[in-house]
């Protein structure tokens, strides 16, 4: 199969077959990952899986002693209000 990289505005992409996306489970919207090895373009699916983690088990990994400082972010630039 012959296929033609093309400009996307200050991008350059290129169209893949739904059958080739399908062979190896890569579906509209997954995250894959591209790389360069011996002069190949190589693109495959990434092993990371969209809602693997929840913030809240992250938060119940905090030490119940974490106490953040406070930082000063110096004089208000905007409208914003400290």
């Amino acid at each position: 199969m012959l296929a033609t990289v093309q400009k996307w505005g200050d991008s350059q992409g290129l169209q893949l077959p739904r059958d080739v996306l399908a062979d190896v489970g890569i579906q509209v919207g997954d995250q894959v990952t591209v790389a360069a090895q011996g002069g190949l373009i190589v693109i495959a699916p990434s092993r990371y899986k969209r809602g693997k983690y929840r913030l809240k088990d992250f938060v119940a990994r905090i030490p119940d002693n974490s106490h953040p400082l406070e930082v000063n972010w110096g004089v208000a630039e905007g409208k914003e209000t400290w």
